[in-house]
C-alpha cells in the first residue's frame, strides 16, 4: 500500500519573495488541481504539473500520515477530467528547495486561496528528524483547513480577515 508521510509549514513572506527574486530555487512547477472526489475521508485529485499530469487517491489522514495512490496520465485526460468532472480548481506555483536531503516544496497559491504560502516536506518515516530552516513560520501539519482539498472548498479568502496568518 502506498503511504505519504507529509508535514506542512506556514512561510514567512520575505523569505519566498527573496527565493523568487534570486532564483534561490531548485525545481519550479506550474500545477493546476481539481478533485473528482472530496470528502473528509478519501480524495481523488487530477494534476497537471507543467507537462506532466496525475490522478491520486488518497485515503483519510492521521496527522501527517494517510495512504496515497499516484498515476500519471495523459495531459489530454487530465484536462478533461478538470475541465468536466472537478470542482473547485486550484492554481499555485511550487517552488523546490533542497536542504540536504529533503526536498521543500514551497506553494504560492493563486486565486481565491491566494496571499497563502504553504511549504511541504514528504519526510520517510514517522519519527523523522527533520531540520526545520529559519524560514517557516509555524506547522500546520494538523490544522485541516491548509489541506489543498478543503482549500478548493473553503478558499483561504474567505477565511482569512484583516492580516495574513502567513505572514512574518
Amino acid at each position: 500500500m502506498g503511504t505519504e508521510i507529509e508535514r506542512k509549514f506556514l512561510v514567512d513572506k520575505d523569505f519566498v519573495e527573496d527565493l523568487i527574486e534570486n532564483h534561490k530555487y531548485d525545481a519550479i512547477k506550474h500545477i493546476n488541481q481539481g478533485y473528482i472526489l472530496n470528502t473528509s475521508e478519501k480524495v481523488v485529485r487530477v494534476r497537471i504539473a507543467d507537462n506532466e499530469a496525475y490522478v491520486t487517491i488518497k485515503g483519510k489522514n492521521e496527522g501527517a500520515l494517510r495512504p496515497e495512490f499516484e498515476y500519471e496520465i495523459p495531459i489530454s485526460d487530465a484536462e478533461y477530467l478538470i475541465a468536466n468532472m472537478c470542482q473547485n480548481i486550484i492554481k499555485k506555483i511550487r517552488y523546490i528547495v533542497y536542504i540536504s536531503d529533503d526536498a521543500w516544496e514551497i506553494d504560492l497559491f493563486q486565486g481565491e486561496n491566494s496571499g497563502l504560502i504553504v511549504a511541504e516536506v514528504e519526510i520517510p518515516s514517522i519519527d523523522y528528524n527533520l531540520k526545520i530552516p529559519p524560514w517557516v513560520k509555524e506547522e500546520v501539519t494538523d490544522k485541516t483547513q491548509y489541506y489543498n482539498n478543503n482549500l478548493s472548498k473553503h478558499p483561504y479568502k474567505s477565511w482569512v480577515t484583516g492580516k495574513e496568518k502567513h505572514a512574518k
